[in-house]
């Protein structure tokens, strides 16, 4: 089943939208299992992709241009070489749900329930809208 996701970060200063093809491994029925869908594939690739570092690393000015579109430049995994744990990420991610960090939309109506029943249908328009805490003053 193919669905169109739509990612969205608002408070930030330069905010992005991303939309994108997803096909779901299987058809959720709740809104638990289709976080967890989601959030399983993610960690699976996130695992998969490749940790060989060159012993120097560089950008291209291709590189730094589409890194600056989500805002932040760097030279990607050399940093973490951990794997990501699935359960952990499952974890977070619901709490985050539950805390109200993002909420979900399909087809424009919010699902503001894990165990909320649903009909997602082939071709069906999925928005994950995150929310950014802000610091500052008023003044």
């Amino acid at each position: 089943m193919i669905v169109y996701i739509t990612v969205k970060s608002l408070g930030k200063k330069k905010s992005y939208l991303n939309r994108l093809e997803w096909t779901l491994t299987n058809k959720p029925d709740t809104l638990k299992a289709l976080i967890t869908d989601l959030v399983t594939v993610n960690v699976q690739k996130f695992n998969q992709k490749e940790t060989d570092v060159p012993l120097v690393p560089y950008l291209t000015q291709s590189d730094v241009e589409l890194q600056a579109e989500t805002g932040k430049v760097g030279f990607g995994s050399i940093y973490n070489e951990q794997r990501a744990s699935i359960d952990e990420a499952l974890c977070t991610a619901i709490l985050a749900f539950e805390d109200g960090l993002y909420k979900v939309f399909i087809n424009g109506d919010e699902i503001e329930q894990l165990d909320s029943p649903l009909h997602i249908q082939d071709g069906d328009e999925l928005a994950l809208i995150r929310f950014t805490m802000l610091a500052g003053r008023i003044w």
